[in-house]
């Protein structure tokens, strides 16, 4: 496997930093929070992004998409992370265009993955539960039949990208226990049905996530087979962890260049503190570690373009090791600007901050390492 970018995956990196740079400094991060402004995030970037070919990228021409691969993917999802922008390109694209790709008919990846590549229709995933614990075949949602269709009730927690959302595809149980494996199924309901609640989370890194609360609610249709759910869940998650590793990847990054410069720029006793062997070593291990997530992260990626059986392992491997490097460089982040770094005027905490929220999405390290070790077969 070679864990190198292409030339074009290069030009792809560059306007993708490039965009980010013009469009989201720190200061805009800040100004999202500040401002209370219930998405978290600017739908006007977001079609800009989808004007770009961001949103389509893996996807096919025939619903509008550009027919690459999710590594191209990957070099805009770690530009994306470097910023800390918290537009939904990765629910858009590996949660919701993931689950209809994967498991929707022709009609429904018109109806729905088209719009969602134009970036005209903002949908999201609903599947986690109270006490689910990574878990997402621990379902306790049900959906019933009806004289219509089908009618769902039960609660979702942590819907990346759930309010506001102007459609919703939410995991219920047809049949079975609350943690058998087969009795799932992907409901599409409209974000403004009659019965549904959604509540806005407030998270520590003000990235959109919402509360749903399901009474009774009408589904407009369902994705795949009725019971069959719960495969395409889990492989949904896979492709949406790797998405995620690349964002990891992306601000570790950052994270560390601005440690870079502080060592670089900060005196005492009339040096730079750079020049002090403990934290030469500090930061010569904060290097070690970004690198070596690269490497798990692009291989994930490049599993995920060939297709490989392979990838419910490196998806593991990946986020365990992403996560572990995020939150050891973000708290050497905080450290090693001293002082400045403990304030919330300095924008070293952002990056902590997100860190702690993403080492917990998709699946923690000790989550991901027992999971990579079982798919081994210990």
């Amino acid at each position: 496997m070679n864990l190198v970018l292409s030339d074009e995956q290069v030009l792809l990196q560059q306007t993708a930093r490039e965009f980010v740079t013009k469009n989201s400094s720190l200061r805009r991060i800040r100004a999202l929070r500040d401002s209370g402004e219930p998405q978290g995030f600017s739908r006007d970037l977001w079609k800009q992004m989808a004007d770009l070919g961001w949103l389509g990228i893996p996807f096919p021409t025939i619903v509008g998409g550009a027919d690459m691969g999710y590594t191209d993917l990957m070099v805009v999802l770690e530009e994306l992370g470097r910023g800390l922008m918290p537009e939904p390109v990765l629910s858009s694209v590996l949660l919701v265009g993931a689950a209809v790709q994967l498991a929707g008919t022709g009609e429904q990846r018109q109806a729905l993955l088209a719009q969602v590549i134009r970036g005209d229709l903002l949908v999201a995933l609903g599947y986690q539960e109270r006490g689910s614990r990574y878990d997402p075949l621990h379902v306790e949602t049900r959906a019933h039949r009806t004289t219509s269709g089908w009618a769902l009730r039960g609660e979702k927690v942590h819907v990346l990208d759930g309010f506001g959302a102007d459609k919703l595809i939410v995991s219920a149980r047809v049949d079975g226990a609350p943690t058998a494996a087969d009795g799932i199924a992907l409901f599409v309901i409209d974000g403004r049905a009659p019965g549904l609640s959604i509540e806005r989370e407030q998270r520590i890194d003000n990235h959109n996530a919402a509360l749903m609360r399901l009474d009774g609610v009408s589904a407009d249709a369902v994705l795949g087979t009725v019971g069959g759910g719960g495969a395409i869940l889990q492989q949904i998650l896979d492709y949406a962890t790797i998405g995620l590793t690349a964002e990891m990847l992306g601000s570790m990054s950052a994270a560390f260049a601005t440690t870079l410069d502080y060592l670089r720029t900060r005196k005492q006793f009339g040096v730079a503190i750079g020049s002090f062997q403990a934290l030469k070593h500090r930061a010569a291990r904060m290097y070690i570690e970004t690198e070596l997530a690269r490497s798990a992260v692009m291989a994930a990626h490049m599993a995920l373009d060939e297709r490989s059986s392979d990838v419910p392992r490196l998806a593991s491997l990946a986020k365990a090791r992403c996560s572990d490097a995020l939150i050891l460089i973000a708290n050497e982040t905080i450290q090693m600007h001293g002082g400045i770094g403990m304030t919330d005027e300095h924008d070293a905490g952002f990056f902590l901050k997100r860190a702690r929220v993403a080492e917990i999405t998709f699946g923690d390290a000790a989550y991901h390492r027992n999971r990579y070790a079982e798919l081994h077969g210990y």
